[in-house]
């Protein structure tokens, strides 16, 4: 099994815990390699990374992206996300020629089960496996032309790698957010969707489960999604109670000192078995968090109302981002 992360020096205890919870958790499997696309880790992280891996008798093969801009021919703005995000990408590229399929991972994820029944998909004709966010607006959807078609989440993506390059995955992404002029909401994310709607296979929320899960009712999400097809409620109930992966989609990360996430306590557990026990919790946290659980109260019984807020709210929120990591550079 191979399986990918992204990162940057900063969130390298977040992904020490997500790939703790996957030895933690799929002990049975004989092989797994963890590839990570690095930008800038410190050598003494990356030795910490790769020991800690050989823990676990895993393999892991650690990637130096260096400038992402030397891979593409046109300018990008990734409004207020690390361009680390784009490596997803560029994965023919990055990986070797021999690696014919890879389970991609968000650094914001905790495994919390096997990962078997996930990897073994048959993807049939399509390239690529993800989860429908079901949340995302209808008019973002129709400008990346997605009209009838879902739109997926890419923090979990079960990529068959072979078919990626024999037909030119790579190249047609990159061309659709050439089309957007470089820029696109969710940067990568959009791009992936618009340039592959007819080639994505449905995952069930199991693999990629959010907090909109237990924030939003069933009925509310499906009437989202219009006239695509969404699971069925036993389907979806299943999921819910027992998730598989965990993405910490959003500002509360259980990395926040304040937050009161649903399963923060996995993310803990799995961060103490690593050398990075303790390290990376944030403050300033505290009275964002107060005011977000009472929004979250007030608005419980009027899913529609919080949706048209949160959807009001997110560019702003991005502005906030962007100031920030230009901040950080």
């Amino acid at each position: 099994m191979n399986i990918l992360y992204t990162l940057n020096d900063k969130f390298v205890p977040q992904v020490a815990a997500g790939i703790c919870s996957v030895c933690e958790n799929n002990k049975q499997i004989k092989n797994i390699t963890f590839y990570l696309i690095s930008k800038e880790i410190t050598d003494a992280n990356k030795k910490k990374l790769i020991d800690f891996a050989k823990k676990y008798g895993r393999n892991m093969k650690i990637i130096e992206l260096g400038n992402i801009k030397d891979y593409f021919d046109f300018e990008f703005d990734t409004t207020g996300w690390n361009s680390i995000v784009l490596a997803r990408l560029l994965i023919d590229k990055l990986l070797s020629e021999d690696i014919n399929k890879v389970l991609y991972l968000d650094g914001d994820t905790i495994v919390r089960g096997n990962l078997d029944e996930l990897w073994n998909i048959d993807l049939s004709n399509n390239v690529i496996a993800a989860s429908i966010e079901p949340t995302v607006d209808k008019e973002r959807k129709e400008n990346l032309g997605l009209k009838g078609h879902p739109y997926y989440n890419a923090g979990v993506l079960l990529i068959d790698l072979k078919k990626w390059r024999k037909e030119k995955t790579g190249k047609k992404i990159l061309d659709f957010y050439k089309e957007n002029n470089g820029k696109l909401f969710a940067n990568d994310q959009d791009a992936i969707n618009g340039a592959l709607k007819e080639k994505i296979y449905t995952l069930l929320p199991k693999y990629n489960f959010y907090n909109i899960f237990y924030q939003y009712p069933y009925n509310f999400l499906k009437k989202l999604m219009n006239d695509v097809q969404y699971f069925d409620y036993e389907q979806f109930q299943q999921c819910v109670e027992n998730p598989t992966i965990i993405h910490y989609l959003g500002e509360e990360r259980p990395w926040r000192i304040g937050n009161h996430h649903k399963y923060k306590n996995d993310y803990d557990n799995y961060l103490n078995l690593t050398p990075w026990k303790g390290q990376n919790y944030e403050n300033g946290w505290k009275i964002y968090f107060i005011f977000w659980y009472i929004f979250n109260f007030i608005t419980k019984p009027f899913p529609l109302i919080r949706y048209k807020i949160i959807n009001s709210l997110i560019p702003t929120f991005m502005k906030i981002r962007a100031r920030k990591v230009k901040k950080e550079k």
